[in-house]
């Protein structure tokens, strides 16, 4: 659980000094100019756009917006659906239904109690895309009802998971008609319950599910550009996790700093406008790793990072992600996670040929 603690070693003095330490750091200072010197010879660093809050998030259910927040969503890569249709999904609804029910009559371990009445339910989550050419994402929820909901009218959800697309229009250039390409699925709930309801899409749809991974790369860059959000206010500590192989067994290192002294020190290595590039991701975790050395005397650069917390969002190396700011557009985030996803299923036509949704 991402829950924090603002006192001891991690306190707002002691990070008020990092801010200071980094801004006035001259060898810093020195190697940032020379970078940008540098970048004007050499072809220009990746990039990618600072999230907001995007023109298409207007037509987004508040409502659903809200059920997206504050979950551990975990990531699968998703081969393209073979003949799936969105005027179908109320027919989807139904026959999912009837196989969850049908499961649970064989005493499998569906984790949907005995007392309840089971419904599925596929909807669209409109805006939730890159583009305007990206797919439609939808959601799924298996929801339950008691005798006691049903007299209030209330339904408990039990499972979520949501399927989307965002900037993949040069990926359903490559498939025939025939296929919708929506590479990313996001899963709440049983870990049961999400191999059922991938075991039915793989069979309905000849499509394969496979755990995507984030690697300590990527996870840097969401830490850098959900740090140069604009906040009205913070939330949350921002914190990183390292992790460092040792034997018999391995030991974790927690590095929390107050948010606005990680806004500042990314300001003063910032200086393009409503982008990220690599250059200033590389040089905000360097002055983050010079400072913990400065102190303890260990070198970060030497173990991985797993895991990135802020007020923003969340994610680990395993591939979960918690979205917390509702108005920051989680197309960006959603897109280097898909940037982790192998591409030669869908291009060799393995659909369905691998394992569904299993743990990785």
């Amino acid at each position: 659980m991402d829950t924090y603690d603002s006192q001891g070693p991690t306190s707002r003095r002691r990070t008020s000094n990092l801010k200071d330490y980094f801004v006035s750091a001259t060898p810093l200072q020195k190697r940032l100019k020379l970078a940008r010197r540098q970048s004007s010879v050499f072809p220009s660093p990746s990039r990618r756009k600072i999230p907001q809050c995007s023109q298409l998030q207007e037509d987004i259910d508040p409502q659903k917006v809200a059920f997206l927040l504050h979950k551990q969503w975990t990531v699968y890569s998703l081969t393209p659906l073979y003949k799936f249709s969105y005027s179908n999904l109320k027919d989807y609804s139904r026959l999912l239904s009837a196989f969850i029910a049908a499961e649970k009559q064989k005493g499998l371990a569906v984790e949907v109690g005995e007392d309840f009445n089971i419904k599925v339910i596929f909807s669209t989550l409109l805006g939730v895309k890159g583009t305007q050419r990206d797919p439609e994402a939808f959601l799924v929820q298996i929801r339950s009802e008691s005798q006691s909901s049903r007299e209030h009218r209330q339904d408990k959800v039990l499972w979520t998971g949501w399927f989307c697309c965002v900037f993949g229009e040069n990926l359903q250039e490559t498939v025939s008609e025939d296929f919708t390409c929506l590479p990313l699925f996001l899963a709440h709930g049983a870990e049961s319950n999400t191999s059922l309801i991938g075991g039915w899409f793989q069979k309905t749809f000849d499509c394969c599910f496979s755990p995507l991974a984030i690697s300590a790369f990527n996870l840097s860059w969401m830490a850098a550009m959900w740090t140069a959000c604009k906040m009205d206010h913070y939330m949350a500590t921002t914190e990183f996790f390292w992790s460092v192989p040792c034997s018999p067994q391995s030991l974790d290192i927690s590095y929390a700093i107050h948010p606005e002294d990680a806004k500042a020190l990314w300001d003063s290595v910032h200086k393009t406008p409503g982008e990220v590039t690599q250059e200033e991701v590389d040089l905000f975790m360097n002055c983050l790793y010079s400072h913990f050395h400065r102190h303890f005397r260990i070198h970060l650069s030497a173990t991985r990072l797993v895991r990135v917390s802020t007020s923003v969002a969340s994610a680990h190396t395993d591939g979960k992600i918690k979205k917390i700011k509702a108005r920051i557009n989680l197309s960006d985030t959603l897109k280097i996670a898909y940037e982790e996803k192998d591409l030669k299923g869908c291009q060799d036509g393995s659909a369905g040929k691998g394992t569904c949704c299993q743990a990785g």
